[in-house]
């Protein structure tokens, strides 16, 4: 479905559409739920945070002042209200080493990453993604999967530019480790 412009569906709200407002819903749903998975860590609590998002935002289209896109700032609601549900279930994550391991297949010896075909670097990477911090799978799904700039990113986060940056930065190198060091040990060997 071919979408309009967000400010478009916002001029209909104001003019008392809601089905402006369904329309806005069904244009950022998937990436909203993206985001909320990314931080709860299962579809029920995304579900549920998106549901309260959307909620958040149609009660407070008034005091959207249209400094950043709209979508920018609903994604910001997702992201925040996503965060407040975590810490009121005070989810505890699995370390990042124990999680890889169950996770990724076994490859046995492969020597390096060049050896793997497209799909089976597809899975290492996805399970390196899941195996992070919902904080940190986040900002990877936003900036590489969904194609957002940093600027956005920035401000749907709370974090700086040079932040996001660096947290990319880092965050790729611990992924590219992971997967490198999963890859040339056996599995006998990590296990």
């Amino acid at each position: 479905m071919k979408y309009l412009d967000d400010e478009q569906y916002l001029v209909q709200i104001a003019q008392g559409s809601q089905q402006g407002f369904a329309m806005l819903v069904d244009k950022h749903k998937e990436l909203a739920f993206t985001v909320a998975l990314r931080i709860t860590g299962n579809r029920e609590d995304a579900e549920e945070v998106i549901m309260d998002a959307f909620v958040k935002a149609y009660r407070s289209l008034g005091s959207f002042k249209r400094e950043a896109k709209f979508s920018t700032w609903l994604y910001r609601i997702v992201f925040n209200t996503a965060i407040s549900r975590t810490r009121k279930k005070s989810l505890e994550f699995t370390p990042l080493d124990d999680t890889l391991t169950e996770r990724l297949p076994d490859m046995g010896s492969m020597a390096s990453v060049n050896e793997l075909t497209y799909e089976e670097k597809e899975e290492f990477v996805n399970s390196a993604l899941q195996s992070l911090p919902p904080d940190d799978a986040l900002l990877i799904t936003l900036f590489y999967k969904e194609s957002i700039p940093v600027e956005e990113i920035s401000q749907i986060t709370g974090l700086s530019q040079s932040n996001v940056k660096v947290k990319l930065h880092r965050i790729r190198k611990r992924m590219a480790v992971m997967i490198q060091t999963r890859i040339s040990k056996p599995l006998s060997v990590i296990t």
